[in-house]
């Protein structure tokens, strides 16, 4: 844990979901958590790696119950500082592989917004998953996030001439598929990693979305966008998002399954 704490110590995500570029990321995901709680009479939500809240508490100051779980403590005392006291949110401090402190089928929608991103073993993968399918109610939503493995190998090992010091560090596999470890800070993944996981679990895929799509890729022409431009970008982005030939290459991806 400690290069995952040592990062997040120093690292400002709110400003990166604050930032133009960022908030496609977030808008995105605030569109389908909409979507999964619409009809659903006072819903119950979970949020799992809540980070320093940026969802969790702007859901519950709209007046969600919700329960956010996170394992840095550094993080979840930024997260308590946004509170004053009124909202519906509990803060826990736990693991998203071990989620024993939660009961079976209590909530109508579990987010994994961020937990993928730093387990690095498939077992590890399928235990935070399995456990965000137990405490869901039968019929309930799970969102998980992803980060990709193409954007990497475009961007950063060629984009940013990479490729002979990943080659010397054995990073890559013949096919092109980013090796990580913990100190990596983030695992990344294919579409078919996603679904190997998905078809471990009791639960149908109803949609996997591009978060981000393209705007990573021109992150300082999406933060000099006027207004107008911008709004044209994201009617654009929400139009395209889950085309199955874009997905691959957005850098986060946001698998939405239900509980069978």
């Amino acid at each position: 844990m400690s290069y995952i704490e040592d990062y997040y110590n120093s690292y400002d995500e709110d400003g990166r979901l604050l930032s133009r570029h960022g908030q496609v990321e977030y808008l995105t995901t605030m569109k389908y958590i909409r979507e999964c709680l619409a009809g659903v009479s006072e819903p119950k939500i979970l949020e799992v790696g809540a980070g320093t809240g940026r969802y969790s508490v702007t859901l519950a100051k709209q007046g969600y119950r919700v329960t956010a779980v996170e394992p840095v403590a550094h993080n979840l005392e930024l997260l308590k500082a946004k509170l004053d006291g009124s909202e519906p949110l509990t803060a826990i401090q736990g693991n998203a592989t071990d989620l024993s402190v939660l009961p079976d089928c209590a909530y109508d929608l579990t987010m994994l917004l961020g937990p993928m991103y730093h387990l690095y073993t498939r077992e590890d993968k399928l235990k935070a998953l399995a456990e965000a399918v137990r405490v869901t109610k039968p019929g309930g939503y799970i969102l998980v996030a992803y980060c990709m493995n193409e954007p990497t190998v475009i961007q950063y090992v060629f984009g940013l001439n990479k490729l002979h010091e990943v080659m010397d560090l054995n990073m890559l596999t013949p096919d092109w598929h980013c090796i990580s470890e913990p100190k990596d800070l983030f695992e990344l993944v294919r579409t078919e990693d996603i679904a190997a996981l998905d078809a471990e679990v009791p639960v149908k895929r109803i949609k996997l979305v591009a978060a981000d799509g393209a705007t990573n890729y021109m992150r300082e022409y999406i933060d000099a966008m006027d207004d107008e431009t911008f709004a044209k970008w994201l009617d654009y982005h929400f139009t395209v998002c889950e085309r199955p030939d874009l997905i691959g290459a957005s850098h986060h991806t946001l698998d939405i399954i239900r509980k069978i």
